[in-house]
């Protein structure tokens, strides 16, 4: 469809749109999908008439499902669907977050709350980074005959499986 705002914006239209299906019952069992355009579709190119072909998930929810008396996603005539556009590739495991935010709430307060959930993520994840075996802490030890007839020195390797890193100041 043409807006206003064409000329500024970025077409092929390549962004990731995720929709969701809010349930209004405390199971919150929401509906959520997500489909990247086809940038080859004229669909997704710049709109060269009124409205260009329509496009989007098709068997998103069923139709006959909503319509049914008492599901879940109408209450008192009303249901919300949530469209997300992702212009900065949100990793998977932060749709449950974005999408649990309240839809009421300013798209940039949205936006910010989403960007510090990522950093507080990151953060909590390189403190929580298990020391691998690789990085553990190495015992070396000389027995008493260290030595072989050909002048090398042999050690014991002993790699506790509890050993923790020295440098690790997480648990302080």
């Amino acid at each position: 469809m043409r807006g206003p705002n064409d000329a500024i914006l970025k077409f092929p239209f390549n962004y990731k749109v995720t929709f969701c299906l809010y349930d209004q019952t405390p199971q919150q069992r929401h509906i959520i999908d997500s489909f990247r355009p086809d940038i080859k579709s004229n669909s997704f190119q710049r709109p060269r008439s009124e409205m260009n072909i329509a496009s989007g998930i098709p068997k998103f929810f069923p139709l006959t499902m909503i319509q049914q008396e008492g599901n879940p996603y109408v209450r008192e005539d009303t249901m919300f669907i949530k469209v997300m556009v992702d212009f900065g590739d949100m990793p998977k495991t932060l749709l449950p977050y974005a999408l649990s935010l309240n839809p009421g709430l300013p798209m940039h307060i949205q936006q910010l709350m989403i960007k510090q959930e990522t950093e507080r993520r990151a953060q909590q994840q390189s403190q929580q980074t298990p020391t691998s075996p690789a990085n553990r802490p190495i015992t070396l030890t000389m027995p008493p005959s260290s030595e072989t007839q050909s002048g090398q020195t042999i050690f014991n390797i002993i790699q506790s499986p509890n050993s923790t890193n020295p440098n690790d100041r997480s648990q302080e």
